[in-house]
């Protein structure tokens, strides 16, 4: 008797993220490469922001030769924590370095960034990177365990990210976030504009036959023709066809449009319905007249 072995759950996809509504988000994960170029104009920009205030301490003499470096270090700590947390709560996950980078750092259950969240993993930053660093640019060469001990911490902590999928540092991973590139908005065309010359002319939709139908239906009939674009099979099919038929004929009926609309104009007959509704309510928004769906001449009478 052979036993069958238990299939494999696959592991999850690190460059998808599932927010609470169900729907998956695929955002890719920001590579160390562009990362370490964030951290480096973030730490440029708190160290010109320290040294600005050094330079304006000796100008007003008050800070001596001596205590100059301890007043810098002091002044780079206390304005780093507040500057990474501070513009990561402005800007929703991102610091100057990482807007120019063009990453962010994400909720790993896909809910909105909390500033708990933000600290900690800013907090762990400092344990991390910079205590250890600091350590090893104090310590000299006659502590050199000390300064073997805060290399091999600086190495250890640079490594983590690189052994799991989505790059997360130790901070992240206490704090549940991980840094995503921004994905590139892509803009639809306008579906006005899409729409062949020969079809305008083929079909004519008066005033009147135009003031059934607000935003709403016409927003309704946008996605209809969106699917229709998308997926070019759907003109063939035959529940797409019925549904096609069903919604032309509700059309006709509302509006009052005699013609008989031929098969093969079923989308071209919609088309040049939805671009002649559409200008026809631009045209009415221009004078003040706003409507939001087919209800709004009820709304007015009981007005």
């Amino acid at each position: 008797m052979k036993l069958r072995r238990k299939p494999k759950t696959p592991a999850p996809d690190p460059n998808v993220l599932l927010p609470p509504e169900g729907v998956p988000l695929h955002l890719a994960v920001a590579g160390m490469g562009a990362r370490f170029g964030a951290q480096i104009t973030d730490i440029l920009i708190t160290v010109i922001g320290a040294a600005a205030l050094v330079i304006l301490l000796a100008v007003l003499d008050l800070t001596s030769p001596q205590t100059l470096w301890a007043i810098s270090a002091l002044l780079f700590f206390i304005l780093r924590i507040p500057y990474y947390v501070l513009t990561e709560l402005a800007w929703n996950g991102q610091t100057i370095g990482k807007r120019i980078m063009k990453i962010k750092v994400v909720s790993r259950d896909g809910l909105s960034l909390s500033a708990h969240a933000l600290v900690v993993r800013n907090l762990m930053k400092e344990a991390e990177i910079f205590l250890p660093g600091t350590l090893l640019l104090t310590l000299d060469a006659a502590s050199p365990i000390g300064s073997l001990i805060a290399l091999g911490w600086i190495i250890g902590t640079l490594a983590v990210p690189l052994t799991n999928k989505r790059r997360q540092r130790l901070g992240d991973m206490i704090a549940g976030t991980y840094v995503i590139d921004l994905p590139t908005p892509i803009l639809l065309k306008d579906l006005a504009q899409s729409v062949p010359k020969p079809v305008k002319d083929k079909f004519v939709f008066l005033s009147h036959q135009l003031d059934h139908y607000g935003a709403l239906e016409l927003q309704t009939l946008e996605d209809l023709l969106r699917a229709q674009e998308n997926r070019p099979s759907m003109q063939t099919d035959t529940r797409n066809k019925a549904t096609l038929d069903s919604v032309i004929e509700k059309i006709r009926n509302k509006i009052g449009y005699a013609d008989k609309v031929d098969p093969m104009d079923r989308v071209a007959f919609l088309r040049a319905f939805y671009n002649a509704q559409r200008a026809h309510l631009e045209k009415k928004q221009l004078f003040g007249e706003r409507r939001q769906d087919k209800f709004h001449a009820n709304q007015d009478e009981k007005n």
